[in-house]
C-alpha cells in the first residue's frame, strides 16, 4: 500500500487534472473505478455539509482528496465505548493512509462537493463491517448495503433542500 499512496499522492497533486477526467461531484455516491476481491478503488462525492456517522473499514484504506475538504474524526473502540482520540482535516491534494483497525466518521464542512479516491486492499462492498449511531455510539452492522442507503438518503435530503434533483 506504500507505493499505491506514493501513486495517488502524485495523482491527487494535481487535483484539477483528476477533476478534469472524473468530472464535477453533482450528488452523493461513489464512481467505482477497480471492483476485485483484492482491491476496490473508487472516486467517492460528499454533497455539501454530509457528515457520515462513525465506521470502519475491516481493510487498510488509502483516501486522496481531489476536490473540496473530508473532516475527519479517528475514534478507539474501547472498553468503556467508543471514544474520539484525534481529527484530520484533509484539503484538495492530501492523501492519509488508514490502517486496517481504524474507526473514523466523516464531514464535508463546505458548501460545495467534496471528491475523494478512496482505495482498499480488499472487497469494501462485500465486506461486513460496523458503523456507530452517531448519538447513542451504540455498535451496528454495516456493508456496501448499508453505505449506498446512507448516499440515497443524503441526495434525497439534498433534492429537499434544493427544492428539486440532487
Amino acid at each position: 500500500m506504500a507505493a499505491v499512496q506514493e501513486v495517488l499522492a502524485a495523482a491527487v497533486s494535481d487535483h484539477r487534472a483528476v477533476l478534469d477526467g472524473l468530472g464535477e461531484p453533482t450528488s452523493a455516491g461513489f464512481d467505482v473505478l477497480l471492483h476485485s476481491p483484492a482491491l476496490t478503488i473508487f472516486a467517492a462525492h460528499w454533497t455539501p455539509q454530509m457528515n457520515l456517522l462513525p465506521h470502519n473499514h475491516e481493510m487498510a484504506a488509502l483516501i486522496g482528496i481531489y476536490t473540496g475538504r473530508e473532516d475527519n474524526i479517528l475514534w478507539r473502540d474501547e472498553p468503556e465505548g467508543l471514544r474520539a482520540h484525534s481529527a484530520a482535516c484533509l484539503f484538495e491534494g492530501d492523501v492519509v493512509a488508514l490502517p486496517v483497525d481504524a474507526i473514523h466518521s466523516v464531514s464535508n464542512p463546505l458548501q460545495r462537493f467534496t471528491g475523494g479516491i478512496h482505495i482498499y486492499d480488499g472487497d469494501f462492498f462485500a465486506t461486513e463491517r460496523s458503523q456507530w449511531n452517531p448519538e447513542t455510539l451504540a455498535r451496528e452492522p454495516s456493508d456496501g448495503d448499508t453505505i449506498r442507503a446512507m448516499f440515497a438518503r443524503e441526495n434525497e435530503r439534498r433534492a429537499g433542500q434544493c427544492g428539486g434533483p440532487a
